[in-house]
């Protein structure tokens, strides 16, 4: 239920954004976003998450009550290259890898169509509301 992209060619910041709207959603819910998203680490957060629901399926788990339990977005390798600049000088660019690292969960909730069972209500209680405190104005001379 696990799954891990290495080297993938994206600064982890720019993947995060991807990451951060698909942590904790439903397997149907974070395909919907991934597949409708601009970003460019969209389709390899797709490909990763088809990844570790082949891998929960091998293992005997129930696909349709999957969710997106963590997903992690580390740095990773760097890629260091020149850039030429004036006067004969060069720069330099470090281009960062991101390192991917997605788990998923089994989510206990009861599926759209069973019943739960009833909860019991609890009364409310009010507490009588504070008197507004007063204002006093100070004129400066």
């Amino acid at each position: 239920m696990k799954a891990l992209l290495t080297n993938y060619h994206q600064a982890p910041r720019k993947v995060r954004l991807v990451a951060d709207l698909i942590r904790g959603k439903s397997i149907a819910q974070a395909r919907a976003a991934l597949l409708y998203l601009p970003k460019k680490s969209s389709p390899a957060l797709g490909k990763l998450l088809d990844s570790a629901i082949a891998n929960a399926s091998s293992n005997g788990a129930p696909v349709d009550n999957l969710f997106v339990k963590t997903i992690t977005v580390n740095k990773g390798a760097v890629m260091r290259r020149a850039r030429p600049f004036g006067r004969g000088r060069s720069g330099s660019l470090r281009k960062t890898m991101s390192i991917v690292f997605l788990e998923l969960g089994v989510s206990t909730k009861p599926a759209k169509g069973a019943k739960s069972p009833k909860k019991t209500s609890v009364k409310k209680t009010t507490a009588k509301k504070a008197a507004p405190a007063k204002v006093v104005s100070v004129d400066a001379k």
